[in-house]
Parts: C-alpha cells; structure tokens; sequence
C-alpha cells in the first residue's frame, strides 16, 4: 500500500491531503506554517502526520506541493539581482511597457519600480526580423563585451529577450551558451524557453520575473527535496504550476515564474474534483479564507486559463488559472470612510492580532467578530476548540458602530456580512455575467476557512439554487494538489489566415508541437496510461488587438487529421467571440496568432464510492442555540458535528453544522445532504431564490 501527499502552504497553516493508493484511506492534518523557512512547515508537519495516522514513509511515493515562494520573494521584493540582455535600443522596454496607468482615475499611482536598474540593463547590437530573418548578428566581441557587463554587475540571474526571438531563438542561444560558459553559477532566463510568444513587453517581463526568482527557489527546493528525500526515499516531489498542474522540481528551478499564481490554482483543481464526484458539471467556487476571497468558474469540471495575469503590479504572460480575488476574508476590517459610508476590507486583521475575539489585542471590527455576534461561529471556537473565541471583545468593538448607526450589534454585524456579501457577488459578476455566463447555470461551491459561512446569502444575490460544501473546505487546495495531473503547455506565435491554406499549416504546426510533446513525456518519465493532449488556438478578426482562445480538439492522441476544417474552425471562434462580446461576423477575416498544445498525465486517481442506501437514519444534534439569520431575530438552531454525519443523512435549516476547519449554516427552509464522497449538497429554499 503506497501514499500520496499533497501540501499547501498558506500564511498561517500549512495543510496536508494524504491518500493511499486504494483511496480506502483518506487524512487530513494541519500545523502552523514557518513563513522565515516554509520548508520547516512541510518537512516537520510530514513528520507529525504520519507519526500519528501511522504512514510508513517509505510508503510514500509522491509528494505534490503549492508553494507561495515565489508570490511572496516578488511582493516583498526579496529575490536575486537580475541583469538583463536585450536587443540595442530597447533597454527601457521594461519602464515604458503598455504607457497605461496602473488606475484610471488615480493620476499619483505609479507601476511599480523595474526590477533591474537601468544600469543593470544592457544592450547587444544584434537583431532578428518579424519573419525571423537574421537582420544582424552580433559578433564575438559585442557577446564578450554584454558578458562583461553582466558579471560586473553582481548579478545573480540574468534574463535574456530579444525581439522576434519567438520566431528565431539563434541569438537569445547563442549569447546563452557563451554566458553559462563564461560564468557558470549565473542562473540564467532565455525569453524564447520560458514564453516564446509575441508581445515583446509581456514576454520580456516574464523572462525577468523568471530570473528574479531563479536563485531564491533553487534554494528552497534544494532544501525541500533533501528533506524530502531524506524522510520518504521512495517519493518523488511535483511543484503546482500557476496553469493547475503539476511540474518536476527540476522545471520548477527553472521557471519559478510558473508558480507565480499556483496558490488559487490549486483550490480550482481541487474543486474540479469535488464537482465530478458530485456530477456538477458547471461549478462556481468561492475560496475566502483569512484576508481576501478567490473566485473561479469551472465549465465541464474544466478550469478557465486566463493568459494575462499581473501579480505585484508586474505583467505576467503565461496560462494561469483564471481566478479573481476580492480583500474580503474573515479578518476584513469594517471602517467608516471619508464620506461617511460604512466599508468592509480589503485592511484586514490577519493571523495577528486577529479579529478582536481571538484575544490577542485586536481592536477593530472584523467578518470573524460579526459571525460569532451573530451566533453563526460557536462560543466554543474554531479548529474543534482548540483556538476559543470570546463574543464579548466582539460586542465590544462593535458597539461604537451600532451607536452610530442607531442599530443593535446585531442588526450592524448582519449588515457588515451583507456588505462583504456584495463584494464578493460583484467580483462572481466579472467572471461570470461580464463573459456571458449566467450564475443560475452554475451551482456555488465554497471552501476555505470562511467560505461557508457567507455562500449562502452570495448563491441568493446571484439566483443560484444549489451549493456544495466540500468534505474538507479548508483542505481543498491540498487536496487539489493530490490530484493534480503532470503538465506542460507548448506554443507556437505564428500568423496563419483562418482558411484552407491556414488549416493546412495549424497541421502540419500540429506535428511539430506533438513531438515536443512526446519528448517531454520521455523526459518526465510520464505514466502511459492517463496521457493526454489539447490544442488550442488563440485567434481573432484581422486588425483586432486582442485574441481568444478557441479549443479545437483534444484526445489521447493527436494528429493532422482530427483538426476540423475552416470552416468548423470559424464556427467555434464566432461562438467564442458572440458569448464574450455579445455579437460575431461570419464574414470578416480571422486570423490565428498563437497555436497552444497542453500535454498532462494523470498521476493518481480516486474510485468513486458506493451511493449510499437511503437507510442512514438522521444524525443527532449535539445541542442549540440561538442564531441570527436576519437582522431582526435570532431562531433556535440546531447544532451538528459534521463529523458525526453519515452519506445519504440530510439535515433540514435551520442548522448549524461544525467541522474542524469551517462553520456551514444551514438556513431555515434549505436541506443539506451529503454525497458518498462526503460532500454536502445543498439545496436553497425556492422561496428565497429570485
């Protein structure tokens, strides 16, 4: 019997997913995360867990880990010094990028300072054409004299990106091989390996965000994997990519630009899972945790990619899972704002202080505060107990708000509630009504440690009739990674006419990025079974600016001839472009400007469960109290253990039910059922869905 683990870090817990290659066996495990070292959390937690479930660690033959390195060396600024190479006469790409302002409205708001000084930026007179024609070719002196530069400038990492290097990679190689000659411990970034695309500004912050964090996750994962391997040396490590799958730790010190974004990603893949077991195809997720909430829309039990992403204010150009993220979580402050308004977020009170009822020297209003006022959290605390809450620090900073508004505490913590409510319909509303999809087509899955406690009232502004409340909701993005297939994306910019000549080309561009394809999967050492490959095309009308990405087939295999013809082709891009713009031409030119192909491999797989019989009886409440769930009166409600609930038991509102690492009301009128899986689905009355 073998185990599989997947580990998320997080600002204040790092969780574990374990599973057994059977899937008879299933833990879960928490412990505090070690942010001056995450790899302590890991390789400490791994040691705690399976001392007390009783997990051979020789048993263990995969480790599956999201890590949040990368994301925090970029926003604190703590990654290597990086000097660039780039073609002469663009050294200041990097500041003049887009000349768009980070806010509209905001004319004192900056972009954030390049993350190479301009001293460290330097130039190599060579130049490859937009066809890909050498126009000049720098000479031995000009690389020798751009080496000296970079090794006078102490850097760590060196990012290399020069223009039209997608369509001929020669000289970003060439300039490559003297530099890792010359000095090998430089970690070196070539913009045609880590995005070969077009769009010379996004492709060449990319490639530095790359280099900047090259040193710092070398470091960490060489850490990472000795331990690992030191505790379990039969496991092998896989680090979560910003696009939802897995990648070696080799491809990880590579391109540590690819876990950017990997965080929500994680709970997206995560959800996927949890909707094919509940057979909801089209799932909506909300992740709240602490400080802010994600959100995420899930087609076919397929995440959406997006390919444009920032994170710290920097661009990003690469496949991302396409999440949004609102500062509303459940240490969201509530303040009054400087036109008198009462606002909720994004200032929160974190892990430390805390909400006011943690009893740690909070002061200040927080989501936590309102929920316990309102009866929904429980007295006894969060984590099974272990951490107590205490209502009357609540009362107490939330008396001076009701004072001014003329309210109970009560009736102000239940408008708070309601005004993070609506920060989060509206961040549902870019992602789903805005790219023309209905939410009422969608069933509302939350997770996370608040996730929860605020969907129902989110799934009723919206008209949504059905949640799904994970088995484990603050353990999901762990479990996602356990999940999670080995993945790689290839592409290809090229511009091909949309007509018979085009598709001709997109075949024979087809065969060129399957054997790249087939290469990586020897490379990866990839099971055979559980492969499989997608293309897509990013096109749109000539003389448009930007692009949509179109699936055009997908299977085990793939070749010439499963690409449809032009005509199936314009079909599918005029469908994608009626849903995002609201109307298509079926007589423009299209044209097709970037040619992707996804190869993945699934590595572990759960059996599905028996349904249950229907003869569970009804769980027992282990007592009452009273609940607000409204803003005038509270109601008797019943309180359940979770744990103690059995498949195909159902529990109608009003109801509370507790688990080690969330609170899920149910309200009065709605019924709860849980899956054989351990999921709990949800129905919301019909009375209160418009």
């Amino acid at each position: 019997m073998t185990w599989t683990i997947g580990v998320d870090v997080g600002g204040t817990f790092t969780d574990f997913y374990a599973a057994n290659d059977r899937a008879d066996k299933i833990h879960v495990y928490k412990t505090s995360s070690t942010p001056a070292n995450p790899a302590d959390a890991i390789l400490n937690g791994l040691d705690a867990m399976c001392e007390k479930f009783g997990i051979p660690k020789d048993a263990i033959t995969r480790v599956s880990h999201g890590t949040t390195v990368g994301t925090n060396a970029l926003i604190q600024r703590t990654g290597s010094r990086v000097a660039l190479v780039t073609t002469k006469g663009f050294r200041d790409l990097l500041e003049i990028g887009r000349q768009t302002r980070p806010l509209m409205y905001d004319l004192q708001v900056d972009h954030p300072t390049p993350l190479v000084d301009r001293e460290h930026r330097i130039e190599l007179n060579e130049r490859i054409g937009a066809q890909g024609e050498i126009v000049r070719a720098p000479s031995a002196d000009d690389i020798d004299a751009a080496i000296e530069e970079v090794i006078a400038a102490g850097a760590a990492a060196c990012a290399i990106g020069f223009l039209f290097s997608f369509r001929n990679d020669a000289h970003e190689q060439e300039f490559a091989q003297a530099l890792r000659k010359r000095a090998p411990d430089i970690a070196i970034s070539v913009s045609s390996e880590v995005q070969p695309e077009f769009r010379e500004y996004e492709r060449l912050s990319t490639t530095v965000l790359n280099a900047y964090l090259q040193p710092v996750m070398w470091h960490y994962l060489e850490t990472l994997e000795a331990g690992i391997a030191e505790r379990a040396p039969n496991a092998t490590l896989g680090i979560n990519q910003s696009s939802g799958g897995l990648m070696s730790a080799r491809r990880a010190r590579d391109f540590p630009v690819r876990t950017a974004l990997s965080g929500p990603a994680a709970g997206a893949v995560g959800a996927g899972h949890a909707a094919r077991q509940t057979g909801r195809r089209n799932i909506i997720t909300l992740d709240m945790g602490g400080t802010s909430a994600d959100v995420a829309l899930i087609r076919d039990y397929n995440v959406d990619l997006a390919f444009d992403r920032d994170v710290a204010g920097f661009p990003i150009r690469m496949p991302c899972v396409d999440v949004e993220t609102v500062g509303a979580g459940g240490g969201s402050i509530a303040w009054f704002d400087r036109d008198g308004l009462l606002k909720v977020g994004p200032k929160s009170a974190g892990a430390f202080p805390g909400p006011a009822c943690y009893g740690k020297g909070g002061k200040e209003p927080t989501t936590t505060d309102a929920n316990l006022l309102l009866g929904r959290l429980s007295p006894r605390g969060l984590l099974d107990g272990d951490m107590g809450l205490d209502a009357e620090l609540s009362r107490q900073v939330y008396q001076p708000i009701a004072d001014r508004l003329g309210f109970t505490p009560e009736k102000t913590a239940h408008g708070v509630l309601g005004i993070v409510v609506a920060n989060m319909v509206r961040t549902i509303r870019t992602i789903s009504v805005e790219r023309g999809h209905d939410p009422r087509d969608f069933v509302l899955m939350p997770f996370g440690g608040a996730g929860p406690l605020h969907a129902r009232d989110v799934a009723v502004s919206l008209g949504m009739k059905e949640m799904i409340v994970p088995a484990a909701p603050g353990i999901v993005c762990a479990q996602g990674l356990l999940v999670s297939d080995l993945k790689e994306d290839f592409v290809v910019s090229r511009r091909i006419a949309l007509d018979k000549a085009g598709v001709e080309q997109l075949r024979d561009t087809l065969q060129e990025l399957d054997a790249r394809a087939q290469t990586w999967f020897a490379a990866e050492k990839a099971p055979k079974s559980g492969r499989r490959l997608q293309l897509v095309v990013d096109a749109r009308y000539v003389g448009q600016n930007f692009e949509l990405a179109v699936p055009v087939t997908d299977g085990v295999t793939l070749s010439g001839r499963d690409v449809p013809d032009a005509a199936a082709l314009k079909a599918a891009f005029c469908a994608a472009h009626d849903q995002a713009y609201g109307y298509a031409s079926e007589t423009d030119p299209i044209e097709i400007v970037n040619i992707r192909l996804s190869a993945s491999a699934r590595l572990h797989r759960f059996e599905d469960r028996a349904a249950p019989d229907g003869k569970s009886g009804e769980p027992q409440p282990r007592n009452t109290r009273q609940v607000y769930f409204n803003a005038e009166a509270p109601v008797e409600t019943r309180i359940y253990n979770r744990a103690d609930m059995r498949p195909g038991q159902r529990i109608k509102g009003p109801a509370i039910l507790e688990q080690m690492d969330t609170t899920t009301p149910v309200y009065p009128g709605d019924v709860a059922e849980m899956t054989a899986d351990g999921h709990l689905i949800i129905s919301i009355n019909p009375k209160d869905v418009a």
